[in-house]
């Protein structure tokens, strides 16, 4: 969970100073990738009785929102270098 769950964050600071557009899509994918981990080891700690339902209330609909809005960088990113290399 410490591995999947700071390398979000990592990977986004280096996704500022990507070398490319295609650099960028590939960073933020990796973290979007160890989000959704965090979200499974979110979930297994939670059915094991390690964090309280409360806690995991909170947690979990945290990282739901982080991982939504790097699927959706992800995807308007990627749209917008499509409109971008047509033109």
């Amino acid at each position: 969970m410490l591995r999947c769950g700071t390398s979000v964050g990592a990977l986004l600071c280096e996704a500022k100073f990507a070398q490319s557009r295609a650099d960028f899509v590939n960073k933020v994918s990796v973290a979007l990738k160890e989000a959704n981990e965090s979200l499974y080891w979110i979930n297994l700690l939670h059915d094991s009785g390690y964090i309280a339902t409360a806690a995991y209330d909170s947690v979990c609909r945290e990282a739901n929102e982080i991982t939504s809005i790097l699927a959706s960088i992800v995807k308007s990113t990627k749209e917008n270098t499509l409109k971008y290399d047509s033109q």
